[in-house]
């Protein structure tokens, strides 16, 4: 008698994972604090009216899930979805330069009531409505305002601010960074060309580890 192993059954999490959202003019920003969520893991489904986020939880067997009935229409090719260390950021693209009160719901906002015709025929002639147009200038601006605001964290922050401190500097900062960079193999960063133009860079590795040559 041959035995046959069942799959496992993937759980949804037990522990409560809290998620959050903000917005702009042309965008809304969900936010779930789940840390450490392995990218290759999350997946995010978009439709005109609604959202599927799941990612499988770190060091456990369960899953995370979130599903929205979206409030209003967003534009799916539009959006995209961010993965850092503290937290899953979902960024949905506006259909209309509407302002969201909800997130999800019921949709009653949808049945709106017609004007009776006598309101109509009191009130006189009708202007004719003005159409809504977007200013995608200024919606640029704001998405790449909102891409300066996302703060880099750890090693990406160092790397950042090496990168602007390189940048910004003059000539002989440059030299210097170069020149103590390469001759510590990577152990010594400097700004300071008088100190390191005068003679070679010793490397210094971190306390606790010892620097061996091999021959």
């Amino acid at each position: 008698m041959t035995e046959t192993k069942e799959n496992p059954v993937i759980e949804p999490s037990r522990t409560k994972i809290k998620h959050d959202w903000y917005q702009t003019d042309a965008q809304v920003v969900i936010t779930v604090l789940l840390k450490n969520a392995p990218k290759d893991k999350v997946k995010v489904n978009y439709g005109e009216r609604s959202l599927s986020i799941s990612s499988a939880i770190p060091d456990s067997d369960s899953e995370y899930s979130l599903e929205l009935d979206l409030a209003h229409e967003i534009v799916p090719s539009m959006c995209n979805l961010v993965v850092t260390p503290s937290k899953i950021e979902v960024k949905l693209r506006k259909k209309e330069g509407l302002r969201w009160t909800q997130l999800d719901g019921d949709r009653k906002e949808d049945n709106i009531k017609a004007i009776p015709q006598a309101v109509i025929d009191a009130s006189g002639p009708q202007q004719p409505p003005k159409l809504f147009k977007k200013d995608w200038d200024k919606i640029e601006k704001e998405m790449k305002k909102m891409e300066e605001e996302e703060k880099p964290e750890g090693d990406a922050a160092l790397n950042a601010l090496f990168q602007k401190i390189y940048g910004e500097g003059s000539d002989e900062v440059r030299r210097a960074m170069n020149k103590s960079f390469v001759e510590s193999g990577g152990t010594v960063l400097s700004t300071n060309w008088q100190q390191v133009g005068q003679d070679k860079v010793e490397m210094k590795p971190p306390d606790g580890v010892e620097f061996k040559k091999w021959d």
